[in-house]
């Protein structure tokens, strides 16, 4: 299957496909953490080069509610998020997730199909992430675990806080490739 993963600097999903043996690029404005195929530029270049399936993690500084204290006078930049946001929707693949906090897609598109938690998947935190799904089974949890740290949302400020706070959880995308791949 060729798999494209949208807006991951990590490779942590793009790995975790690899390793079941599919063909899949991943594309972010960043380079890639982990070494692999990876494109540095604009997702939008990619979207009709024949995928299969399409992972996207759009950035959510103008989408997610966590900071909704920020959108005062940034109507423009949310504008273009929504755009972005959008146009991986509309994307001609088959078989589409998009991941993003809680925030204003719920209502400028639609409810998420699911909302999935790390401890869910082996990972003893909490992060609420959205999932909108297209062509998809909802992702089963593989392995619930016991704390509920908020990890994410108490990263202490510094350069990388954003960075830190986007990377994928390992057991989510491991079961995105398993149940998806």
């Amino acid at each position: 299957m060729r798999v494209f993963i949208g807006c991951e600097f990590s490779g942590i999903v793009r790995t975790c496909f690899q390793k079941r043996g599919h063909s899949v690029l991943s594309c972010d404005f960043l380079p890639t953490e982990i070494p692999g195929c990876h494109c540095q530029g604009n997702v939008l270049h990619l979207l009709n080069d024949g995928w299969d399936l399409g992972i996207f993690f759009p950035p959510c500084t103008y989408l997610a509610v966590s900071g909704a204290r920020w959108f005062k006078g940034r109507q423009k930049e949310q504008a273009e998020a929504v755009e972005f946001f959008m146009a991986l929707v509309n994307a001609p693949i088959p078989k589409i997730c998009i991941e993003n906090p809680i925030g204003i897609m719920s209502t400028k598109y639609r409810k998420p199909d699911q909302i999935i938690q790390p401890w869910q998947f082996g990972h003893g935190e909490t992060k609420a992430t959205c999932l909108w799904e297209k062509n998809l089974p909802l992702l089963i949890p593989t392995k619930i675990v016991s704390g509920r740290v908020a990890r994410v949302h108490k990263e202490p400020p510094g350069p990388d806080r954003w960075k830190n706070r986007s990377r994928t959880y390992w057991g989510i995308a491991e079961a995105m490739a398993e149940q998806w791949g």
